[in-house]
């Protein structure tokens, strides 16, 4: 008769936080996904931002070029200022987002780390297992031939 594997717990303990890692790595990588998808939104709302500038810098050369008041020139150049600054802050949380992106992909591969040293332990563990199978089989056959 053959024994009962002797580290049967600690193998259902083993496939637990294997699959426990795998979790862990799928929240992780869903967690990237949506900082990165936030990323792509400020982006295009600093492009925009940028692409406003753009255009008002063109109509205001425009307008020294057609000869305007000074008035229409100072205002131009003070809505100008104001557009710079929500540049400048639309960079900050497009900057600010970038590390939330790089933090999250570090947290990415520490969960892919994690995982192969989940999957590494169950495998030897399991190799263990089989070898003990062998040994269980062959001292059962002995067994029965001396009996």
């Amino acid at each position: 008769m053959a024994e009962k594997y002797p580290l049967k717990q600690l193998m259902t303990i083993k496939e637990n936080r294997y699959d426990a890692a795998l979790l862990e790595l799928e929240k992780r990588k869903e967690s990237l996904k949506q900082a990165i998808s936030e990323l792509e939104t400020l982006e295009k709302a600093r492009d925009e931002v940028l692409r406003h500038k753009q255009d008002k810098l063109k109509k205001l050369r425009q307008e020294l070029d057609e000869g305007t008041t000074t008035d229409k020139i100072t205002q131009a150049k003070n809505y100008l200022t104001v557009v710079e600054e929500n540049l400048q802050k639309e960079e900050r949380k497009v900057a600010s987002q970038q590390k939330v992106v790089e933090k999250k992909e570090q947290e990415v591969e520490q969960a892919k780390a994690l995982v192969l040293e989940r999957e590494k332990d169950l495998e030897k563990l399991k190799e263990h297992k089989n070898t003990w199978d062998k040994e269980d089989n062959y001292r059962s056959n002995r067994k029965k031939e001396k009996d």
